[in-house]
């Protein structure tokens, strides 16, 4: 499993591995934002026919995939959707909570004007996005998430360690599946706004403490209302990662 995200500019030069590149940024947006959720395997040739590309740039794709973590393989029998589970969620929360705060706190101990410069652009732009679409209120804003992922990146940065910030995007990769099925829907709405205001103000005042708290309480609250989630049988989402489990 690589220790990070793709970056776009590691494209080879072929034609063939811009081709699976764009296969593969395309269906990982998909899996990040919960589209192919009730896909619970996913078949080259399914692939294929969605995204309008060659078997072999699809399968490239989804091998890149696997090794992130973000799809499961079984030999000779393809490609499928890691199932959620209420104890991988727990884990994962709790992972990324001690990597993040140790981030974090580097970052706010080698603090620069540069990194407060792009913590302070990162928290405008997510200020100024709307999270739900105006056409469905009941789903995020893909643009939104582009920028809620930018801010907790821009937190970060500052750390010195591109190994911890791999590690740390590859949590959030695995978290944002669970943050979104929390999202299903139309429900009571928590002020993130006001969160994400007091996590950058903290960090700016060079409060490490009080940020990492501030931090670690945000991811705790989304897990809390995923959580949640886990106990509604009537969910579709849990309903059918549930039903994926059994017939593992």
């Amino acid at each position: 499993m690589t220790y990070g995200t793709a970056d776009p500019g590691d494209e080879g030069a072929g034609p063939k591995s811009t081709l699976a590149s764009t296969v593969y940024h395309q269906l990982r947006d998909d899996l990040l934002r919960g589209v192919l959720e009730t896909e619970s395997k996913l078949r080259v040739e399914w692939v294929v026919s969605r995204y309008g590309a060659g078997a072999s740039p699809v399968r490239e794709a989804l091998n890149r995939l696997a090794s992130e973590g973000l799809l499961g393989r079984h030999d000779q029998r393809g490609f499928f959707l890691m199932p959620v589970s209420a104890e991988e969620l727990e884990e994962l929360t709790r992972t990324r909570c001690w990597l993040e705060e140790r981030a974090l706190r580097e970052s706010i101990e080698h603090r620069t004007g540069e990194w407060e410069e792009q913590l302070v652009l990162a928290l405008h732009r997510l200020a100024r996005a709307q999270r739900r679409r105006p056409e469905d209120p009941s789903s995020n804003n893909p643009d939104w998430e582009k920028l809620h992922r930018a801010f907790h990146r821009a937190l970060i940065a500052g750390c010195r360690s591109h190994w911890l910030v791999g590690f740390c995007d590859q949590l959030s990769d695995q978290a944002s599946r669970y943050r979104l099925m929390s999202q299903h829907g139309l429900g009571d709405e928590r002020d993130d706004l006001a969160e994400h205001r007091q996590i950058a103000e903290r960090t700016l005042d060079g409060d490490a403490d009080g940020a990492v708290e501030a931090l670690l309480n945000h991811y705790r609250l989304t897990a809390a209302r995923c959580m949640a989630r886990f106990s509604r049988d009537d969910d579709p989402k849990v309903s059918a990662a549930k039903a994926h489990r059994g017939r593992k």
